[in-house]
């Protein structure tokens, strides 16, 4: 192995953080690699308009939005790459990654960036209508459905607060819970049965989201007895949870039970001196871009930072 490549910081992921990482660390001289994993841009590529974003006036669509990231890590001298990093040894310093199962590097510090993905159905209507009005983020879509009817789907805490969110957005919210009780904390629960506008759903799932173009209502069905009835709607929000890519560093590094990374409070240190994690494989509170982004810039100063102590 001694031609091994090295390199001074080596960054796994190219969503908002993987890519703000890139830029803080190219301009630190810490001669960045990132390698972009199988969804190049992350969760933002599967969404159309951003309009939350600071620094975008008008909206900017997902996709283009992390052209323009990629591009600024670039311009700033980081080396983009595709591939997927297959295996990690974090044993010792410096730490050795496998990509793309064929060839190794060896890396001073890591910045994981790996991101989550939100869970989904599996139906093929989501799939086909994703992006028209089939969302995982009522954050980030619920406005562009103001003053029409909508359903969430969801019985947890995240699902409670999309569907209260929602209620303040959109004349009508249907609710639909699989079960005849919600997972969702007592308080959250409470808030959502008291909002007028709010339909609770009991043992119920969508068996089918109708639309040729748009969505246009959904067919839900009844858990316990299998009716079936049809809520027209112009939106349907999947709210069932997220997973964190996080499982190439499973028995590595310290995770929750659902398998996100936990950093140090106030930093993006994780229990191996040297690598850092930032965006969503470490955050289920907050999950947006702008958050994503942020603690993107913090990894890449904690590396600097780190690696100045370690003359490295």
């Amino acid at each position: 192995m001694s031609d091994m490549e090295k390199v001074h910081c080596l960054i796994i992921g190219s969503g908002p953080a993987g890519y703000t990482a890139a830029i803080y660390a190219s301009r630190a001289n810490l001669h960045p690699i990132l390698y972009q994993g199988l969804q190049p841009g992350g969760q933002l590529t599967i969404t159309t308009e951003v309009e939350n974003y600071p620094g975008y006036p008008n909206g900017v669509m997902g996709p283009q939005m992390m052209v323009d990231f990629e591009q600024q890590a670039q311009r700033m001298g980081a080396d983009i790459r595709w591939g997927m990093i297959t295996k990690v040894d974090f044993s010792q310093r410096p730490f050795k990654v496998e990509v793309d199962e064929e060839k190794w590097i060896e890396a001073d510090s890591i910045i994981i960036a790996t991101g989550a993905s939100a869970k989904w159905l599996g139906l093929e209507s989501e799939s086909r209508l994703n992006g028209h009005g089939v969302s995982a983020c009522a954050v980030c879509d619920g406005f562009f459905f103001k003053n029409q009817e909508v359903a969430i789907v969801g019985a947890g805490d995240t699902a409670c607060e999309e569907a209260l969110y929602l209620s303040k957005l959109c004349t009508h919210v249907h609710m639909l819970v699989r079960r005849d009780e919600m997972r969702a904390s007592r308080v959250m629960k409470e808030r959502v049965l008291k909002t007028a506008n709010i339909t609770v759903h009991w043992n119920s799932e969508p068996a089918e989201i109708l639309g040729e173009n748009k969505v246009e209502s959904v067919r839900v069905r009844n858990t316990q007895t299998g009716a079936e009835s049809i809520i027209p709607l112009k939106a349907v929000f999947i709210a069932i949870g997220h997973q964190p890519n996080s499982g190439l560093f499973k028995g590595v590094i310290d995770m929750d039970d659902q398998g996100y990374i936990i950093t140090q409070p106030g930093s993006t240190k994780t229990n191996v001196p040297g690598v850092f994690a930032c965006g969503d494989v470490q955050d289920k509170i907050y999950r947006q871009a702008v958050s994503a982004a942020g603690s993107g810039c913090m990894a890449a100063l904690d590396a600097e930072r780190y690696l100045g102590e370690m003359e490295l």
